[in-house]
């Protein structure tokens, strides 16, 4: 067989689970063995008797309680039909009965007339109407009219046929009496119509219980046979019952009893013809017209055998009676009648399929879908002239040729699979199908030998297919290129996050896991931010852009490239079965760097040159690595390349890990003291380094710990302030809002309480700018606490040089036209801090600790503190040192002209109790200047006492670096 042939050929339907054969089994056993035991006699007359008579009684009575219980327990329209079967059984079963009594009981000859011939004449009717029942009933009123004159033509030739045979019966059997000729006539003529009823019922019966219908026809026809061998004159006059002829009624009444269970058994739905007319099952193509026309020939079979009847009297030189002549006529006169309206209704019929086919052709032909009848075999019957706008070929082309030389090699066998498939199921459970494959294109579409996308509707038509095509290539094309865009980034076409997830576990979990070389590279541009702030967005995307064309050609072809997000790159370096560890890290180390100098080297942008870094992570796929894990090593990795000084290459070393989980204890006992209001706020007095007066207090936010102990938070902000912990910088903003919020509440408290300094609170440049350190934000909280905006100093904590400048100048400025002071802090720490004083409007310089940690003991620092701070002075600002701890840091920095200092040399954090307290006393004892010699003692503050001059190098006993005023901090 060819392709198309073999892909056209309809498979064995599945079995499923066919029904149980037992029942079948049982009743052949059963009336092969009354056959037999009636072949051989029975044994003796006696008993051939009794089962000729009471068996045949008994198989009746059974076919009867079997139709009659079918009939009570199943509720539907054929219900009357299997209630007259039970009631004719009945009556056949009685007849047995009535005839056994007589030969085998009474052991007398049976009379004639008996009851036993009424009950077998009723044996008949009720047979005769359910047969009726369980025709199919006309739909149209033509159809009515042919079945009455159908009838009628049926009726009016056994009439004319029974009264021709009455006539030559009563001229045979003169001596008989009237009863006994009647009963001889009437047997035949109940059969004939009894016959004439299966012949109607076989080309009408329903579709619906087929089975036990045909089984029930079966029985019926098996009885009329019998009956029809009975009535021969030369099986009767040697009749004896128990004889072989017993074995068909027998059989017939089995059958019948077995007929209303058959549907059930086949597993037949019982439902309505006129509820469910769409589970009918579409009969075997050629069986319906067969069945028409022996339906159409039954009324001319009718007037045929009325037309033998009448030419039997001819032949026989007997003169036509006039009611076989009337019934003659009226016979031929409805034959005449019904041709006529068959006529008409072919007329219609003829007319109305022309418009159809008008119709349908116009579909058709003007469809832009292409329709496709192909043969059993495969070859293509017809093609709609669509075909040329679709496929670029022309239908006459098309038609003749094989359907499997038009598919695609690669998808021929999926589209044969799917059509057995589908001609293996069950057309009411799977009317259509779809499928889509490539087709052949002609020169007209393709300008070559092309391909197009073809989505089909697959119907069948008579063992073969009609295709319902239309090109979907551009569909193809479309989804094709959403699921690229699905995949890939929108602005560099390099894999995305999703599609380099996945290629990173095929590579840990296929074939090739234990390539244990393999690694991932996690790349981050360092600068790229400051490109966007400085020569826009647009640049931005044009060094994104570039950096991946760089990266794409750096890496191998088999290695994969993908762009994560922002200015964060992947790679994904395959191993080639490296077993050394240090062989594979030199390798990796030797790629890496390797993109590193690649894609440091400057980027040419809008006629200029700009240079980013690149910081890479590397982590391997060591054995029980996860995706997911790796991934988050190789991120790891890169974020410690950054914290290293950024340009640079690290790889994953598992202590990295159990830093990140150090970090995440961190923010999770930061979040616990935010909810549950652990922090604390404490105050350490800003001095006058001339007098010692108290000119304000800086804010120090602390934890208390369940112990009652207060620890910094230094390292908790350190965890928040990290720009890629997004959760953490959130809750060290919100810490940042509660110290401004309680800094100001208990500054205005004290205001009230008679100690008007001002209060100094640090905020790093980031919060500065946040929404909700807004100037009008600002200005509702200090109008809310009723504090003046003179008494608020924010302190500048940091100068990132990410955070742009012009942002900033804008919102300091806003907040010093409410009166709020701004203080840099930190200041000659870091190389953007000469940058800021430059550009922001600044009151106060806080020189950094390591400025005045070794001011005494450095010329170098000396030297540079003092000209830092006669920076200040020269710009009007006041100075304040952080970390005064020692007197003669205190001469020092004064002498410098240092206007301000804190610190363990005058005290240390303190409460708020300590706070008013030491506020009551108003200053702070300073050292003498040189040359006095009387003793300074700084109560409370923990310094030594002093005795004669500086020089004196005994003289200076050194302190503790802590107040003793401030509660004991343990290091975290």
């Amino acid at each position: 067989m060819s392709a198309p042939g073999a892909m056209l050929s309809r498979p064995p339907a599945s079995a499923g689970n066919p029904p149980s054969t037992v029942p079948q089994i049982v009743l052949a056993v059963v009336c092969g063995g009354y056959a037999v035991g009636a072949a051989f006699g029975w044994g003796s007359a006696e008993v051939a008797a009794f089962m000729g008579d009471f068996g045949l009684s008994f198989a009746a009575f059974l076919a009867a309680v079997s139709c009659g219980l079918y009939a009570r327990k199943r509720r539907s329209r054929f219900r009357p039909a299997w209630m007259l079967f039970a009631a004719s059984s009945g009556m056949a079963g009685l007849g047995n009965g009535v005839w056994g009594w007589y030969e085998v009981v009474l052991r007398t000859e049976v009379p004639s007339p008996c009851l036993a011939d009424f009950c077998f004449l009723l044996f008949a009717p009720p047979a005769i109407v359910g047969l009726l029942v369980l025709a199919k009933r006309p739909v149209t009123r033509a159809g009515w009219v042919c079945l009455g004159l159908d009838s009628w033509l049926i009726a009016g030739s056994l009439v004319t046929l029974s009264w021709s045979l009455a006539l030559a019966h009563t001229a045979h059997f003169q001596g008989r009496s009237v009863a006994q000729s009647a009963l001889s006539l009437a047997y035949p003529l109940l059969d004939i119509v009894l016959v004439s009823m299966v012949l109607a019922l076989h080309f009408r019966r329903s579709s619906v219980h087929r089975s036990a219908i045909n089984t029930a026809v079966a029985a019926l026809a098996l009885t009329v046979l019998c009956d029809a061998l009975f009535s021969s004159p030369l099986l009767r006059e040697h009749y004896r019952s128990g004889q072989i002829l017993d074995a068909g009624w027998f059989a017939g009444s089995m059958l019948l009893a077995y007929a209303p269970w058959v549907a059930r058994r086949s597993g037949e739905e019982c439902v309505e013809e006129d509820v469910k007319p769409a589970a009918r099952r579409v009969p075997p193509h050629g069986s319906r017209p067969i069945a028409g026309s022996l339906a159409a020939l039954t009324p001319y079979l009718a007037a045929a055998v009325c037309t033998l009847g009448i030419l039997t009297n001819v032949l026989d030189g007997r003169r036509i009676d006039r009611v076989v002549l009337f019934t003659g006529c009226t016979v031929v006169l409805a034959l005449v009648v019904r041709q006529g309206i068959m006529l008409l209704d072919n007329i219609t019929l003829t007319q109305e399929l022309a418009q159809k086919e008008n119709h349908f052709r116009s579909l058709v032909q003007g469809s832009s879908d292409v329709i496709m009848i192909a043969a059993p075999t495969g070859v293509l019957r017809y093609v709609s002239p669509a075909a040329a706008g679709v496929y670029g070929r022309d239908a006459e082309e098309l038609v003749g040729s094989e359907l499997a030389s038009l598919i695609h090699p690669e998808d021929l066998g999926r589209v044969v699979h799917e059509v057995r498939r589908f001609l293996a199921a069950a057309p009411e459970d799977e009317p259509t199908t779809r499928i889509e494959c490539r087709f052949r294109a002609g020169e007209q579409r393709s300008g070559g030998d092309g391909w197009l996308n073809v989505e089909s509707t697959v119907n069948r038509h008579h063992g073969g297919l009609i295709f319902n095509s239309r090109d979907v290539t551009e569909r193809v094309r479309l989804q094709a290129q959403l699921q690229h865009n699905a995949s890939h980034d929108a602005l560099t076409d390099l894999p995305n996050r999703a599609l380099f997830t996945e290629r990173v576990t095929q590579a840990v979990t296929g074939r090739r896991a234990s390539d244990h070389d393999t690694a991932v590279l996690y790349i981050d541009l360092d600068g790229f931010k400051q490109v966007n702030d400085t020569i826009g967005h647009q640049a931005g995307d044009e060094l994104l852009i570039q950096a991946a064309r760089r990266l794409g050609d750096s890496v191998r072809s088999g290695d994969i490239a993908a762009r994560l997000g922002g200015d964060e790159f992947a790679a994904l370096i395959t191993g080639d079965g490296t077993r050394d560890p240090a062989a594979r890290e030199f390798r990796i180390h030797e790629i890496a760097d390797r993109l590193r100098i690649k894609l440091s080297e400057p980027y040419r942008i809008d006629g200029r040159d700009v240079r980013v870094a690149a910081s890479i992570g590397v982590a391997f796929a060591d054995p029980g690595v996860s995706p997911a894990g790796l991934l988050r090593n190789a991120d790891l990795a890169m974020y410690r390349a950054k914290q290293a000084g950024k340009g640079r290459v690290e790889l994953y070393a598992p202590q990295m890990q159990s830093e990140v989980a150090h970090r995440a204890e961190l923010a999770t006992k930061l979040r616990t003291a935010l909810h549950d209001g652990e922090f604390a706020l404490l105050h350490q007095p800003v001095v006058e380094l001339a007098g010692g007066r108290v000119t304000a207090v800086a804010a120090h936010a602390r934890w208390r710990s369940a112990q009652g102990i207060l620890f910094t938070p230094a390292e908790f902000l350190r965890v928040g302030d990290r720009g890629r912990f997004t959760d953490d910088g959130d809750r060290a903003a919100e810490l940042d809002r509660w110290q401004l919020e309680e800094a100001v509440e208990q500054a205005a408290a004290r205001h009230l309480a008679g100690y008007p300094v001002p209060v100094a609170v640090r905020l790093s440049a980031r919060r500065l700018l946040d929404h909700a350190l807004s100037p009008k934000g600002v200005e509702s909280l200090l109008t809310r606490h009723g504090l003046p905006s003179r008494a608020l100093v924010l302190e500048l904590s940091e100068s990132d040089s990410r955070i742009p400048l012009d942002d900033l100048e804008r919102r300091l400025v806003a907040l010093r036209r409410l009166g709020v002071r701004i203080a840099l802090d930190g200041f000659g720490s870091g190389y953007a801090a000469i940058s800021a004083l430059r550009r922001l409007p600044v009151d106060i310089l806080r020189l950094d600790r390591g400025l005045v940690d070794g001011v005494v003991e450095s010329a170098r620092l000396h030297k540079i503190t003092a000209g830092l701070l006669r920076i200040a002075g020269d710009l009007g600002m006041q100075s304040v040192a952080d970390g005064v701890d020692l007197p003669e840091q205190v001469l020092a920095l004064r002498s410098m002209g240092c206007t301000h200092g804190m610190g363990t040399a005058f005290s240390g954090p303190l409460d708020e109790h300590r706070l008013r307290r030491s506020l009551t006393h108003a200053h702070y004892p300073v050292p003498d200047l040189p040359g006095q010699s009387r003793a300074v003692v700084l109560t409370g503050s923990g310094l030594p006492v002093r005795h004669g001059g500086l020089t004196a190098p005994d003289s200076l006993m050194h302190p503790p670096l802590r107040s003793n005023s401030e509660t004991s901090v343990p290091p975290t």
